[in-house]
């Protein structure tokens, strides 16, 4: 395909992207792979209970689909067959290529179909995988921020292998400027909600190569969620799919024979020219990006399976919050995110990767307008920054070509048992506000010893802890210790030997004038992250052998391990009776009792404590 500004060069019918030539750049991928292994789409799936298998999704059909004076769209499509049970993903794959009069670059997007009746599998990524030349593209961006002069792949087989095949130390780099520096893809991770534009750009080509996308309705998790964007290779992707920072947790079994489809993407392939001063030409980049996004939904896709903005609906309303221990009266939802997912739980979405899921934020007032939402059954979900819990609307909403549904007010009622008597941290789903100490000098990316907000990047924090507690676990005392400076932002094991740890237990002091008759206390805990852990709760007597509560064995985020600071979110509200409780000291023991590893390990969000309900009432009279 050729439109005088960017040629692509397919291989036929298979579908991968052999060539793409701009600006006097005979191909601007990597030369040295072979054709199948530049530019491509790919899936990673199982049978249920067997290993994990690759899957290129290659076509054995090529046609052209739509073509005039203005664009040309092809399909590289394949039907499957019982016979490929054991080589291809049990789905219809129709992979979409557009290139557009005047554009610097190509929309692709790609069609999975699980008829009626089809095979039990399940699916855990879904992704495009593009390899710009590594012999001209060194400098990597994912924000306005995250930006820099990359290793290669070279370096990191010269590099000494760290905790894990992913992190590597740079000992040998052919850049000098970079020896001593820790190389991990996970250190790029972002959040779907700001994954609009990531890439790689060639001084000495004067060429850039972005993955635009203008629309996260396609990926799974919700805005939260974090995944791969860049890293080296050079590699740039974009990831639909995956299991990164949730763990199994994430939908993605196909069972029962019940039938499936979506679309992912289109994404937009994108080709700039680049100045010597690369931050300047990400100006201008991000400026494109946010052309990009105000066309969304394209109106050009010639799929009957992608609807058009006038085939689309909006769901309209005011998010309000009634808490009166916060509040006599309702108070707005400032800021909430506000979104429409398949049906399910309170807080399902974060798990969701069949459907698609559409989310705005609500303003000041807690207005919100979620639009262009393709038709289909939905719930509405929404959080609030500051406060604790999911919300879900009653009902569902069921959206058409054209409808606007108009909600009015809705009111959010928190977890809320009684008046609080002392909190730790705040409620944002992230452990950032705690304390997250300083890398090992030997062991940093130095990108992030600029970026102060996104420290927790570091590699090998969680070896820190040890440090500061080597022979004695946190101790957080209410009145008096700060959760910037005093609280760990994971609660992992101690190390105590080459490879061995012991469970930390971390407490909490604080002083209870008079334990009240009225009722129950509650003990929230709202956890950012977990990985293969168990967190025992003991009230005043850390010897008794069953804990007053436990979460039993939960999380597969990884989110130690992979520098995020936050995964998938849970909230337990314990009631804890008065018998548990003392007049004056008492200590709350909280264990992470598993401690096989290093990477078992809990981020909290947030605790706090309330009193009985009628305590208030008691205070006023």
């Amino acid at each position: 395909m050729d439109n005088g500004i960017v040629r692509i060069t397919f291989l036929r019918p298979a579908g991968d992207v052999t060539e793409i030539q701009y600006n006097g750049v005979e191909n601007v991928l990597e030369t040295h792979n072979g054709e199948c292994n530049r530019a491509y789409w790919d899936v990673v799936w199982n049978r249920p209970g067997e290993h994990i298998r690759l899957d290129r999704l290659r076509g054995t059909k090529f046609s052209i689909v739509g073509k005039d004076k203005n664009q040309i769209e092809i399909s590289f499509s394949r039907k499957w067959h019982h016979s490929a049970w054991n080589s291809t993903v049990p789905l219809n794959v129709d992979k979409r290529y557009i290139l557009r009069r005047g554009s610097a670059g190509f929309y692709t997007y790609t069609i999975l179909e699980r008829p009626e009746g089809w095979p039990d599998f399940e699916m855990d990524q879904v992704r495009i995988v593009l390899k710009p030349d590594s012999e001209m593209f060194h400098f990597m961006a994912i924000s306005d921020k995250i930006q820099r002069v990359m290793p290669t792949a070279e370096d990191r087989k010269l590099g000494r292998q760290l905790a894990y095949s992913e992190a590597v130390l740079l000992t040998h780099p052919g850049n000098p400027a970079l020896k001593g520096e820790v190389d991990d893809k996970y250190e790029y991770s972002i959040e779907n909600r700001d994954d609009k534009v990531h890439g790689w750009m060639s001084k000495k080509l004067g060429v850039g190569i972005w993955v635009i996308s203008p629309s996260d309705e396609y990926v799974a998790g919700g805005p939260l969620k974090q995944d791969l964007t860049s890293h080296v290779g050079p590699i740039l992707l974009s990831m639909f799919t995956s299991t990164h920072y949730t763990g199994k947790d994430l939908n993605t079994r196909y069972r029962d024979g019940k039938p499936w489809r979506k679309v992912y993407g289109p994404v937009f392939v994108y080709l700039n020219s680049v100045s010597g001063r690369p931050r300047r030409s990400y100006r201008k980049l991000w400026r494109d990006m946010k052309k990009e996004v105000r066309k969304w939904p394209y109106g050009f896709l010639q799929s009957e399976h992608f609807p058009c903005a006038d085939q689309r609906g909006s769901v309209a309303g005011q998010l309000l919050v009634g808490d009166k221990y916060v509040n006599q009266t309702l108070m707005t939802a400032n800021n909430a995110y506000v979104g429409l997912a398949a049906p399910g739980k309170a807080g399902s979405w974060q798990t969701d990767a069949k459907g698609y899921q559409f989310w705005t934020r609500a303003n000041e007032e807690g207005y919100f307008l979620i639009k262009n939402v393709r038709p289909g059954n939905y719930n509405l979900y929404a959080f609030v920054p500051g406060i604790i819990g999911d919300y879900k609307f009653e009902a569902n909403i069921t959206i058409k070509p054209g409808s606007e549904t108009d909600l009015g007010a809705i009111v959010y009622h928190p977890p809320r048992n009684g008046p609080t008597l002392w909190e730790i941290g705040v409620p944002d789903r992230t452990a950032s506000e705690f304390f997250i100490p300083d890398p090992k000098p030997f062991l940093t990316n130095k990108l992030y010893t600029h970026i102060l907000s996104d420290k927790f990047r570091q590699y090998g924090l969680w070896d820190r802890y040890t440090e500061l507690y080597p022979h004695h676990d946190l101790v957080y005392r209410i009145g008096n210790s700060k959760c910037h400076q005093d609280w760990f932002f994971a609660h992992v094991p101690r190390k105590t030997g080459n490879k061995t740890y012991t469970a930390a237990t971390w407490q909490i002091v604080f002083k209870l004038r008079k334990p009240s008759f009225a009722g129950n206390y509650t003990l929230h805990l709202a956890l950012a992250s977990a990985h293969a852990s168990e967190l025992q709760v003991r009230f005043n007597d850390k010897s008794v052998k069953k804990p007053h509560f436990s979460t039993g064995l939960i999380g597969k985020d990884n989110a130690v391990a992979r520098h995020g600071i936050h995964g998938l979110y849970r909230l337990y509200s314990i009631p804890v009776p008065r018998r548990l409780l003392r007049r004056g000291s008492n200590r709350i023991y909280l264990t992470q009792s598993r401690s096989n590893d290093a990477f078992r390990g809990i981020m909290y969000d947030y605790v706090r404590f309330e009193g009985p309900r009628e305590l208030l009432v008691d205070r006023e009279g």
